[in-house]
């Protein structure tokens, strides 16, 4: 079924190729009928042919008709950058004229690239009856984190004043991942809650002999520091350390395109209070929500980073909003952490989950020896 998806999202191409060269399809209205006519196609073609074998998850009709949108947005990248041409010069002008901006660029790589193939992975599994549910809270986090920062970034930034009609149709793109996450964090976990010898051994062990979990909580107080400077930053502090951040090191903060300025405030109100509650998880035995919410937040600093660095090194930013030559390395290492440790926090807790884990007794095992065939649900048993 993957494979059927993928090729089927590449006849995408063939409705922009039509709209780009009939006049008709180019007003602005036409457009935004066009994209709703479209989608429904899309729905209603994997509806149909699913009819004899239906998915057991609703969500894979989601992942199949978002891969469609995954070719247009790498489509719409390529062309902006010059590579391809002859698919999206009517979209440039009487669509959406924002996705010309460095960090929509970016944005549509990802989208283009890595949606697309974790849209594949995730109806590959669900095709095989196989869980899809870490994936799934990854691409949750990145796509709505994605979009949110995208829509705030139109209206705030330069281009509020030019909203045509086919911006209404980014909505739906923030509507259903929201949807989505709430369905997957709501599906039972793929592993046990309750832990018995090896979850107890874990929990005995204070912060300093966990050496990684250390480093990790170094990493996250740094993480929240730099969230902090970067957010008062965005909301115009007069702090003499934020105006030398903002002139020295990156000035893309105050790009007037928006997108940067909102990243950062999503980041400093919803972010921080996450990054907090990561450190907490790591000190305190039996966070199981850890499990769920690093995935989640990896996925949308991932995709924020990536679009950030991306904007700020790409050549339709500005020169004065680029970062400056003497401290390249510096800011583009920090970025690179930054987007590094909600990540290494993810594999940490997924890799060895024991310390996240509730401790409950199991029947008969009181006065009997510890036996690390424990570890595992009572249902199990």
């Amino acid at each position: 079924m993957e494979t059927l998806v993928f090729l089927f999202s590449f006849t995408a191409l063939g409705v922009l190729y039509a709209m780009n060269t009939i006049p008709l399809f180019q007003e602005p209205y036409v457009i935004l009928e066009v994209g709703v006519a479209v989608l429904v196609v899309v729905f209603l073609f994997y509806y149909l042919i699913t009819r004899g074998n239906p998915p057991k998850d609703v969500l894979f009709f989601v992942f199949a008709e978002f891969s469609f949108t995954c070719v247009i947005d790498l489509t719409s990248a390529l062309e902006y950058d010059g590579i391809i041409s002859g698919f999206m010069e009517f979209y440039q002008k009487t669509g959406e004229p924002y996705l010309g901006t460095a960090y929509a660029i970016m944005m549509c790589y990802w989208d283009g690239i890595a949606h697309f193939i974790m849209y594949l992975v995730m109806i590959s599994r669900i095709t095989d009856r196989r869980g899809y549910r870490t994936l799934g809270l990854f691409w949750a986090g990145s796509l709505c984190a994605n979009m949110s920062v995208f829509i705030s970034g139109i209206v705030a930034g330069k281009y509020g004043s030019e909203i045509r009609p086919a911006f209404w149709l980014n909505f739906l793109f923030l509507l259903i991942p929201v949807w989505g996450a709430i369905t997957l964090f709501t599906k039972p976990k793929d592993r046990p809650l309750i832990g018995g010898y090896n979850a107890q051994q874990a929990q005995c062990m204070k912060l300093i002999w966990r050496p990684l979990d250390l480093i990790l909580v170094l990493l996250l107080l740094a993480s929240m520091a730099f969230t902090i400077l970067r957010g008062l930053v965005a909301l115009d502090s007069p702090l003499e350390a934020c105006s030398i951040y903002l002139r020295h090191y990156e000035p893309y903060l105050k790009d007037p395109v928006g997108y940067p300025r909102v990243m950062m405030l999503h980041l400093f109100f919803y972010g921080l209070p996450l990054l907090g509650a990561f450190v907490y998880g790591l000190l305190k035995p039996g966070c199981t929500w850890m499990s769920d919410w690093t995935l989640f937040f990896a996925g949308a600093v991932i995709q924020c980073q990536w679009a950030h660095i991306g904007a700020s090194l790409h050549p339709r930013t500005t020169a004065p909003f680029r970062i400056p030559d003497d401290v390249f390395w510096t800011v583009l290492l920090a970025n690179l952490l930054y987007a590094a440790t909600p990540i290494l926090v993810a594999l940490r807790v997924s890799s060895n989950p024991y310390f996240f884990l509730k401790i409950a007794p199991f029947p008969g095992q009181t006065g009997l020896p510890n036996s690390e065939e424990k570890d595992t649900k009572y249902k199990d048993k």
